[in-house]
């Protein structure tokens, strides 16, 4: 198929099919159908799965571009320019259309007469200010219009990188909104379906923007530059795939109760061609990947890419109606309802027992993914070193595995279950966290093994490798792993974040708890880091440094235990006081332990990083008394003969001054 041709093809087709399959969709689901009550008109029940579409389509455009260009394009070239192009255009109809989503939304939910009226603008703007649905489309209406001056804006590699982390994040209030109505497992959803927003975004827009740079990259007869492109896109759609399938079942979860409701709903048929399509799309990305890239001047292979373009549409549209259908599990929440389930969205669970410790699970899908691909790529790394006969230390290996298994457990296993409901399981899943998981992790010397297994970039562009290696050398990181710095932030937001506001919002908003996790993991690997890592920093200090450092810090965690264990008053009453539970220790009872954990068991790892300290402090000397060693008998005693000689000329001075 000729370039140009593909590059008006491709995305044409993908539009096409995405509406026409979301038009059949809409109909043999009934979302389309007029309601009884409160109908907001045919244009609104229309409109408002179109414009989502939109928003999804051009979302993909938007970050799909971006992360792209930052992991296959060289900065400064003509298909960067377009890559950008693109993701502006892109940013720009994703605000226009989130505009229209928030609008039809709005009509939707309230069935408002519109008109010019104060009472209808005084009505909206409550919408969308003091409603989370409403704000929530608020903020991803505004991110699309920031991006689409950045993306305009922006050519290099550092603001590039930052523009592509906002389109990402942009789309995560979206995720927060469901499909439709408040599903049970609301917080698996919600990660389960931000993941998969993302997932496919970068997936779609990534193979959408391949169409249009390939006239580009092609004209340039200096040299192949449409095959490495090839190759590293389907390295992106890899990843992109298995988020997209592994997110998509957990989420398929939380609507389909049974698997035969897949073939007897109209809502599971729907989600039938979802699937057919994505899968579809798997297959022939894997089929033509590893077979007919090296042949990209075939036409077959861009056939393949304009099938697989029409096989995106089609999902594409799917995932618009599915979010105007209905499930065949019931959403609505029970009429009466405990209080557990009025603050968590989920039932109270069991008492927790030494048995329950190991078998009760509620899965996080965003730090499952994080633990299963932490292991998978570095396993890979090591099997690439060993392969061409490099060396890489089992203990490492063995180190990191165990380190991302605890990861798994601690986020997916009983202390994520009960860390809601029990302040004692809360703290013990933040002192692994910060303590236990690091001293694991941070042996298994990650940065080194990547810098060394990741193929090096020869071209201009930046891969893994590159991109790595950036995030250790840039300034900030130079401050943040200075062991003071790494220090004091390790105790600093122990502190803020428990005598703060920030507490209760990672009680209350899922979003909220992900970051706790994200922080005081990263805060923990970076404090273990600056005093015991293997991976290079900018700083280390002495060791005698090293252990002062750790004593200070040690001291200033026992004094929040301490200071846990002393409160007279129970810590965000209106959570823990007002869950209804019967079994246990009272709240204030468990917060007691809580804090005595904090003290007591968050000790454990910083007396194993002192002894690793005063180790490597003794290998030091060693080393230094070893080379000093060598370099006396390289130069036979060399220095000790002329200090000698200095002492001699020194006696024989006073012995004449003495005469």
């Amino acid at each position: 198929m000729n370039p140009r041709t593909l590059r008006a093809v491709g995305p044409t087709l993908l539009v096409v099919a995405a509406f026409l399959v979301a038009a059949w969709a809409l109909v043999f689901g009934g979302a389309v159908d007029a309601t009884e009550l409160a109908d907001a008109g045919a244009g609104v029940r229309w409109g408002l799965p179109l414009a989502k579409l939109v928003v999804n389509l051009a979302a993909a455009a938007m970050l799909g571009s971006l992360v792209l260009a930052l992991f296959a394009l060289r900065q400064g070239e003509r298909e960067w320019e377009i890559a950008l192009d693109t993701a502006s255009i892109g940013a720009a109809v994703f605000t226009i259309a989130a505009g229209a989503v928030t609008f039809l939304t709005f009509l939707d939910t309230f069935t408002p007469e519109v008109s010019a009226s104060a009472e209808f603008g005084s009505q909206f703007g409550r919408y969308l200010t003091e409603l989370e649905l409403g704000r929530a489309w608020l903020i991803t209406t505004i991110a699309g219009a920031v991006l689409t001056v950045l993306a305009f804006a922006v050519r290099g590699w550092i603001p590039t990188a930052v523009t592509a982390a906002l389109a990402g994040a942009a789309l995560i209030p979206m995720a927060t909104q469901g499909h439709s109505g408040d599903l049970a497992d609301h917080n698996i959803v919600v990660t389960a379906l931000a993941i998969h927003i993302i997932g496919a975004a970068v997936w779609v827009g990534g193979l959408l923007l391949v169409v249009i740079v390939r006239p580009q990259l092609a004209s340039d007869t200096r040299t192949d530059r449409v095959v490495p492109v090839l190759e590293r896109y389907s390295s992106i759609a890899l990843a992109a795939f298995v988020l997209v399938a592994f997110s998509g079942i957990l989420r398929s979860f939380a609507s389909i109760a049974r698997i035969d409701q897949l073939f007897t709903t109209t809502y599971g048929l729907i989600l039938l061609v979802k699937i057919v399509a994505l899968v579809g799309m798997g297959a022939l990305g894997a089929w033509y990947r590893m077979r007919l890239i090296a042949t990209e001047r075939n036409g077959a292979f861009w056939l393949m890419v304009t099938l697989e373009l029409a096989l995106m549409g089609a999902a594409s549209g799917a995932a618009a109606a599915l979010a105007r259908s209905v499930p065949p599990v019931d959403q609505e929440p029970p009429p009466l309802q405990t209080p557990a389930e009025i603050l968590t969205d989920s039932p109270l669970p069991p008492e927790l027992t030494p048995v329950r410790l190991f078998t009760e699970w509620e899965i996080d899908p965003l730090w499952l993914t994080v633990g299963v691909l932490g292991i998978f790529f570095y396993l890979a790394g090591v099997r690439r070193l060993r392969g061409r006969g490099d060396a890489w230390p089992v203990y490492r290996t063995a180190l990191w595995v165990l380190g991302m298994l605890a990861l798994i457990w601690v986020t997916n296993g009983a202390l994520n279950a009960y860390g809601h409901y029990l302040f004692s399981a809360h703290m013990l899943l933040h002192m692994l966290l910060a303590m236990a998981i690091p001293l694991l992790l941070v042996p298994g010397a990650p940065v080194t093994l990547a810098a060394r297994a990741i193929r090096k970039r020869e071209d201009g562009s930046r891969g893994g490798r590159e991109w790595i290696l950036w995030v250790v050398h840039n300034p900030l990181a130079k401050v943040l792993t200075h062991p003071l710095v790494a220090a004091g932030i390790f105790v600093g937001s122990l502190w803020l974040f428990y005598f703060s506001g920030l507490f209760r919002w990672a009680l209350y908003d899922h979003i909220g708890h992900e970051w706790m996790v994200a922080h005081f993991l990263i805060s923990g690997y970076l404090f273990v880091l600056s005093l015991t890592g293997i991976d290079p920093v900018p700083y280390r200090m002495p060791h005698a440094g090293r252990l002062v450092t750790l004593i200070v810090t040690m001291a200033m965690h026992a004094f929040f235990g301490i200071a846990i264990m002393s409160q007279s008053g129970l810590m965000v009453a209106e959570w823990f006081g007002s869950m209804g539970r019967t079994w246990g220790a009272t709240p204030l009872e468990d917060q007691y332990v809580g804090g005595g954990i904090a003290w007591s068991i968050g000790e454990i790892p910083t007396v194993i990083t002192a002894i690793i300290v005063a180790i490597q402090w003794s290998r030091s000397d060693e080393k230094k008394q070893k080379r000093r060693d060598r370099h006396a008998d390289r130069t036979g005693d060399a220095e000790l003969d002329a200090y000698n000689v200095r002492l001699a000329k020194i006696a024989a001075r006073d012995a004449r001054r003495g005469e």
